[in-house]
Parts: C-alpha cells; structure tokens; sequence
C-alpha cells in the first residue's frame, strides 16, 4: 500500500539541499567565500583543521549582515541577491539560490558572528548565531571586527553515511586549496589566506595586476612560459554588451599531464566547460602531444544575459546561449597568439646542476622562490644525515664508485632482449624476412597474409608494461633500485608532500625511495635501475606521479585500488622508457622488439589503447595494383 503523500520535515528538505550543494569540506568553503565576495571582502581568511572536516573558518572585512536579519541569513531560500523571476536571466553575483547557510547548518555545528556597516559606519558591536541541525539560536552580542566570520565544526556530524564517503585530512585539503586557488586567481582585488593545522599555505595580498595575481598562484618559475593575450569581439549591431578576453597561454613546453592546470572563467566565476575545453584544446592542436593538456588561464567577460549560470547545483557548469560563437572567439583568441610567438623551448642550464630539476610550483606552495636551483641548505642537511664514512670525498674511491653504478647491460631480466639492449646478444630465431625501419619511427616488415607497419614505440611500451606486470605482479617482488650518489631534489607543495605520504607503499614496490627533505620539497634517494638504463629522469618521473596522485587517479579506500593504482604507475612507467619515435635502431634490436610481439599478449594494442601494427593485406596490395 502506498505511502500518504505529506510535506516533508524542513531539516530533511535542507539535508536533501545539502547533498547537491554540500560534497565536502571543500564545498563549504567556496560557497562561503563566493558569500565573503558578494559581500564586498577585500580580505579573506580560510583555516581549516583536519582537511576541513573537523573545523573550517572564513572570515572577512566586508559588509556583515545587520542584527535582524542574522537569523533569517540560515533560512532556506533567503538571500539578498534576487527579488524577481527575472533577474535569474541576468545573474551578476557568485550567490544567487539563498540555500548555502541553510545546507551547512543542516549538516554541521554552525556558528555566524557578523558586524555589519550601515551608511559606511560599523555598528555599535557584532552579533552572533548558533545553528546545530534544526536548531537555531536567537542572534547574542559577541565581539567582532567589522565584516562576518563564518564558523563550521564537526561537518555531517548528523549525516554518517556522507561522512564515510569523506576522504583523507590530505585529500579533502587538496581539494580545499585548489578551490581557494580558482577563486583567489580571478579576484586579484582581494587578498587571501588559507591555513591548514596552523600551517599557512597560500598567503597572497591585494594585487592591481591579473597577470601577477596569476603567476603568484601558478609559481614564478612559469612567468617566462605564460603569453598574456587580450581580445575583444566588434560592437554587437544589436548594441548588446560584446564579449571580451583576457588569459595566459602556457608554452608547449609547459603542458601537463592533466588538464588540472586550466584555469576558466565567466564573469569572475570559475567554471568547468567542455565547449571551451575542446577550444583550448584544438587551438594546442599540433604543438604538445595528445596525451598532454596546456596550461591556460581564460577570463572571459560577457553580458550576463548571455550565459545561464542556474544549470547546476553547485554553479560549476553554465549553459552558454551561443555556445559556438564562444567555442570560436577563445579557439581564435588562443590560436593567433600562439601563432605569433617564437615557440621554442629554452634549455635551462641550471637545472642540470647537481642532478636537480626543480618542480614548477603548484597551487598553494610559497610564491617567494626566485631561483630553479633547490636551496643550498637542502644539501647541508643531507650530508648531515649522511653515515660518517661517506663524507670524506676521495676521488680515486669516488671514480671507483661511479663506475659500479654504471648502468649494466641485463640478459635476464625485465629489459632482456629489448632495444634497451645495446649489445650483441643474439635475438630468438625468427621468420625469414626483410625488416625495415623509415623515418626512425616505424617498422615495416611481412607475414602471411601481407605487409605490417608496427610504431616502434607503442610495441615497446607494451612488451615493457607487460614484463614489468610480469615482474612485480607474478613474482610479487620488489623492483631493483639504484642509490644516487646526490639526491634529485624536487620543489612540491603541501598537498603534493601529502599525496608523497600516501604513496609510501606504491614506490617501495617500483623501485622508488624518497622522502621530505624540507618544508616544501622532496628528495630521491633511489630510483628504479631499469629506467636509469633507459635514461629516464628521476625529477619530471616524479612530478607526473604526484600529478597523478594529487588528481586522485590513486585511490586506496577499496581492497583493489593497490592493484589498479601498481597498473597504472607501471603504464607512465614503460611509456617513459619505451624506444621513441626518432631513435634509430640495429638489426638486432629490431629483430628482438619484433619476436617480442609474438611472445606477450595483448600486442595489438599499447597499454594506452593506441594501436602497435596496422597490416596492408596481399589482396589490397593486389587490388591497388590492378592485379585482381
């Protein structure tokens, strides 16, 4: 028998509310800092304890909410940002839905002290409320400088099922400081704070210049590799508002693995476009690689009748009402900048110095760093730790080491008859045939049934992933690693020293020792003896695996994310050290990487899912000929 339809209790609607609105601690933080701006802040403070999930606090300078409307700021559906239907066509504020408070409160201990400005002054005292569940409190002086601090402890202390899915202190900050980052990039007018257990990572003033804003947030190291462009559309006939561009294109050089590092906007909101993606994307058509992402920041201002931002719950997405006419001015805007710039890549003598490349800096790492060369202190602590016996420097002994750490030649291990082989070791008998290697790149060879041309790369990579899943996975055996005589150092953020931590067990398996060796960089002190002897840096390694973990692609809440997790670190893994296009090849080695892909399986296929061989048949042959 069916239920009676009845209205539902107000705390279930706003728990309902909050599970649109309210994802994680990270999501509480955007709607009260988007809160803090719509306010009129100049000044935002974020602290945040336990990634968020026990305590987040922001405080800000601006307007403050009068003593009599405090308790109607935590009701559903109230807002100061909307009085008609029709404003919702034409929304110019980061708020607009008045179901922010309310969610939070629904979900967490909720306490709101605000001193508001009336007619420019600051009111005789601030004022203060509690919201617990559905619980609320009358407003009760409390002391406050002018502006609203908004308090949230214990959230889903009431909703344990979401609490469960919450991720760890060091992913939920992550989360937590890519947000502040997106927001604090596009207010450039607002100073910012974020701090995590005390610890301050993202401190950045009132800046007049986009620009500079950007690069204190992307890392000063990236200045250089940014070209600033500017582009406005002609007058509309209509004499409607045209659309106007501002961004910073990465160099190709710069491109990532992820497209983490695109920065888009409208109208001062960060937003996530799959329209623009592809725009960004095609304007980098032929300059990176197509695994590969630019790095851009895109601020685009247009009317706000043009764009419906009342799409989604968390106001991330936005409907575009002429979605081609924006796809065409930032593919146009991107393409004719990168076009008129001197794209070569500069070779940066310093980072070679003492085997250290240093790390672009992340979102959220000090923005202080001048230098790509990792701090001389960073060496003195290392020799400090170092056994006493090895700190006298004697050349004849050091000569003596570094030439048993030579990469040696292995007959019988992972890179056993592979092109890695440089050496004259004789090849497994195959068919009798001609084999040919054009343009460094390509093999073409026969078999029954007509002519193969195989990517030397993609073949190579997937003969290594499947011996390397060989190796760790079916002997369940730890990979060889090779100590370095210095340690590469790599500059990363908090996040990033976190993400390290989780880590710990995934790079035991491969090979990889490393650890903290400061406040905000790492060093490796072992690396896998297999991508040394194919010449792969421990540094740019590194980067993209902490790339990865930081995007969460490393998940270990399930019993089989270690294995998932091993699967994909053992794919960068062989693709890094696979033969390139452009490497030209012996006999031999061709001979080798040819048996090969008779003896593994999934051949056909890269681990990437790209294609190793393509076949022209006898029959096609015969047709093109005009022999049939």
């Amino acid at each position: 028998m069916p239920m009676p339809i009845r209205k539902l209790p107000t705390l279930l609607v706003n728990q309902i509310a909050a599970g649109e609105v309210i994802e994680r601690p990270g999501s509480v933080v955007k709607e009260l800092i988007e809160n803090s701006l719509d306010g009129g802040a100049t000044r935002i403070d974020i602290a945040v304890e336990d990634g968020g999930r026990q305590r987040v606090r922001v405080s800000d300078n601006g307007g403050g909410i009068p003593e009599n409307e405090l308790r109607l700021a935590v009701e559903p559906h109230a807002t100061s940002k909307l009085e008609t239907s029709e404003q919702l066509a034409s929304i110019g504020t980061l708020g607009f839905r008045g179901e922010e408070l309310a969610s939070i409160a629904s979900v967490s201990r909720l306490r709101v002290t605000s001193r508001a400005m009336i007619d420019g002054r600051a009111a005789d005292s601030g004022w203060q409320i509690e919201a617990d569940g559905d619980r609320i409190s009358e407003p009760a002086p409390a002391p406050c400088a002018p502006g609203t601090i908004v308090e949230v402890r214990d959230l889903f202390f009431n909703t344990p099922a979401r609490r469960k899915f919450m991720r760890a202190a060091g992913t939920e900050f992550g989360h937590i400081s890519e947000t502040v980052t997106r927001l604090a990039m596009v207010h450039h007018h607002v100073a910012f704070t974020l701090t995590h257990n005390g610890r301050q990572s993202i401190n950045v003033a009132m800046e007049p210049s986009r620009r500079q804003r950007c690069i204190e947030l992307l890392g000063v190291e990236l200045d250089e590799a940014m070209l600033e462009f500017d582009q406005a559309e002609p007058p509309a006939a209509g004499g409607g508002k045209p659309a106007a561009l501002w961004g910073l294109a990465g160099l190709p050089s710069i491109a990532r693995a992820t497209a983490k590092f695109q920065y888009v906007y409208v109208n001062g909101r960060p937003i996530r476009d799959r329209n623009l993606s592809h725009a960004i994307k095609e304007a980098y058509r032929g300059l990176i690689p197509p695994d590969k992402q630019p790095v851009v920041v895109l601020f685009i201002e247009t009317d706000p009748t043009a764009v419906d931002v009342n799409v989604h719950p968390t106001k991330a997405e936005v409907r575009f009402r002429e979605p081609s006419r924006f796809h065409g001015l930032v593919l146009a805007a991107l393409r004719q900048r990168l076009l008129g710039s001197d794209l070569t890549p500069s070779v940066d003598v310093r980072s070679s110095m003492f085997g250290v490349r240093s790390a672009k800096l992340e979102p959220g790492e000090p923005t202080d760093r001048r230098s790509n060369i990792a701090d001389p202190q960073d060496f003195v602590d290392y020799f400090k730790r170092m056994d006493p016996k090895q700190k006298g420097f004697i050349y004849q002994q050091v000569k003596e080491q570094l030439a048993r750490e030579q990469p040696k030649i292995v007959t019988t291990d992972v890179t056993n008859d592979t092109p890695a082989d440089r050496s004259s070791v004789t090849p497994p008998p195959i068919r009798s045939c001609q084999v040919l290697q054009v343009h460094k790149s390509y093999v073409i060879t026969e078999d029954e049934d007509g002519i193969l041309i195989v990517d030397q790369h993609a073949l190579h990579e997937r003969v290594m992933f499947e011996q390397l899943r060989e190796r760790v996975l079916g002997q369940s055996r730890d990979m060889e690693s090779q100590r370095l005589l210095m340690p590469v150092v790599v500059q990363v953020s908090p996040a990033r020293l976190t993400a390290l931590q989780t880590l710990g067990p995934l790079l035991k398996r491969i090979g990889v020792e490393a650890e903290p060796i400061g406040p905000d960089a790492i060093g490796i002190q072992a690396f896998p003896s297999f991508l040394f002897e194919r010449e792969v840096e421990p540094g740019p390694f590194m980067e993209d695996l902490l790339d990865k973990a930081q995007e969460g692609q490393f998940d270990f809440s399930n019993p089989n994310a270690e294995e998932a997790a091993l699967h994909e670190v053992l794919d960068m893994m062989a693709c890094k050290a696979a033969v390139k296009a452009g490497d030209r090849m012996s006999d031999a080695e061709l001979a080798a990487l040819l048996a090969k892909r008779d003896q593994i399986e999934r051949s056909s296929n890269c681990p990437h899912g790209r294609p190793t061989t393509i076949r022209l048949t006898l029959r096609d042959l015969e047709k093109q000929f005009k022999r049939t």
